[in-house]
């Protein structure tokens, strides 16, 4: 059976940090699906439509067939998203991917239980976000199957370059579209 990862983010900017998860993703699994999402507990700096252009743009710059923006699995509650994840691959193995800064949350995420049943939960470090011993207890108490994922992603927080954008921190390809939209209190210089 076919492992498929599965990668929501918020793209709001797509960072170095993503950049590296999705290419560090494509070295443990065959295919990689990934999409701009609305997360009900945040507050986002472009539209949704916006940050699936930022993220298609990183897709576009990684160029690896194996990995697909699939914006149609977006939707602001994850079990949703496996739902249409199954439709989408019925014979596949999904692996929903977080962040070690997300496992602690997904308890209190609409219908955990029901969809950790339905796929394996791949959880990535982020320098700055340890994974808590509790986190990992009260995930497998909701039937959770992990897998910890040793891979190097670097602490880029979206959140912090909304605030002070650093061209170091953001792929090219999104830097550009950045500049071209005046995002986040960018505007592209007069020359």
């Amino acid at each position: 059976m076919q492992k498929i990862a599965l990668l929501g983010t918020s793209a709001d900017p797509p960072t170095c940090g993503h950049q590296a998860l999705l290419k560090g993703l494509l070295s443990l699994y065959p295919q990689v699906a990934t999409w701009a999402s609305d997360n009900p507990q945040k507050h986002h700096g472009a539209p949704l439509a916006l940050r699936a252009q930022l993220l298609q743009a990183l897709v576009e710059e990684i160029n690896d067939p194996r990995l697909q923006q699939e914006q149609t699995l977006s939707h602001p509650f994850t079990i949703r998203t496996i739902e249409q994840a199954t439709a989408r691959w019925p014979e596949a193995e999904l692996v929903f991917v977080v962040g070690s800064d997300l496992a602690a949350l997904i308890p209190g995420w609409k219908s955990s239980a029901q969809w950790l049943s339905r796929c394996r939960l791949a959880i990535a470090p982020r320098q700055g976000w340890p994974l808590r011993d509790q986190a990992l207890a009260d995930l497998k108490r909701l039937g959770a199957r992990i897998d910890l994922l040793e891979l190097q992603v670097p602490a880029s927080a979206s959140s912090a370059l909304r605030q002070s954008p650093e061209q170091r921190q953001i792929p090219a390809a999104v830097w550009t579209l950045l500049l071209e939209h005046n995002l986040y209190g960018l505007f592209p210089s007069l020359r």
